[in-house]
């Protein structure tokens, strides 16, 4: 798709399971294959056009969901969106509630994560003779969330704006004793994923938001059946029609014009003098870095 002067609009990317590209409305669909310096997105990405924006799906645990929450390579699945044009990525997934107001089926806008894995190092596209520190005090783009909150208080959806995710390493779910721990500490919902997505997303100065769809209680709450896998399906099943409405009303009001603070990330935040940095890492780097070359 192409703006009346005959420049590109940027793509707007989703990244979640299998009921959201199978989507009412999604036309010229095409998966694509994509290489990148980091090794193998989750699976082929799904571009097309959706609500009168061009869009790209990606399937984050690869289609038929095959790869477990600490084998996703967060690196190689936002370089591949980078690569299609993506400016946004609206990331829909599954999170456990560790307080009371948050109800199964409820949905959630994060504005923070806390990092419980032991991947930084795998979160970051940066080193190999180049160094860069991204501002990450507010990991979510503001303006995108507001827009999916605008969203889902016309569709009237239970909504909570803002929220901290606390990110756990998985594959099990919690010990009720973590659960209990996370919950006194104030984090709002838990989940496997997002932190990694957020953090690369914007080191390639791509807009992020989170779309936290509340599957259950984790296993905090004792009057209540803790988390099992059946549940998780059972509630994610009803989340998925809520999560498509979601997107296909947002896209509209997301600008054709990348021009929010997460789209300049890297202004100010290499350290390295460009005198210096490596040829190679440089030619890797190419899609993030192509506008400071």
């Amino acid at each position: 798709m192409t703006r009346p002067h005959g420049t590109t609009v940027p793509r707007v990317g989703i990244i979640g399971g299998s009921g959201l590209y199978e989507i009412a409305g999604l036309t010229g669909q095409r998966w694509r294959k994509v290489t990148t310096p980091f090794g193998s997105p989750s699976d082929q990405l799904l571009t097309g056009d959706l609500a009168g924006r061009p869009v790209v799906f990606l399937p984050r645990h690869g289609r038929g969901h095959r790869i477990l929450p600490g084998e996703l390579n967060h690196r190689a699945n936002i370089y591949a969106l980078k690569q299609l044009g993506v400016a946004w990525i609206i990331s829909v997934s599954a999170v456990g509630s560790l307080q009371e107001r948050y109800r199964p089926c409820d949905i959630v806008l994060p504005d923070q994560f806390v990092d419980r894995t032991k991947k930084a190092g795998e979160h970051t596209f940066f080193g190999r003779g180049i160094v860069a520190h991204i501002a990450f005090a507010d990991p979510i783009c503001a303006e995108l969330r507001q827009w999916l909150h605008a969203t889902c208080r016309r569709l009237k959806l239970p909504v909570h704006d803002g929220g901290v995710y606390v990110n756990m390493e998985g594959p099990a779910f919690s010990t009720r004793a973590e659960s209990q721990t996370h919950r006194r500490l104030g984090y709002d919902v838990i989940g496997m994923t997002n932190l990694g997505e957020a953090r690369c997303a914007r080191e390639a100065e791509i807009a992020y938001a989170t779309l936290a769809m509340v599957t259950d209680y984790d296993c905090w709450k004792t009057d209540e059946a803790h988390v099992t896998v059946e549940m998780v399906l059972d509630n994610l099943r009803q989340n998925a029609a809520h999560a498509k409405q979601i997107v296909v009303e947002t896209l509209p009001r997301i600008p054709t014009r990348p021009n929010c603070s997460c789209h300049r990330a890297l202004q100010h935040a290499i350290m390295t003098d460009r005198r210096l940095w490596p040829a190679r890492t440089t030619a890797a780097l190419r899609p993030l870095l192509a506008k400071y070359l």
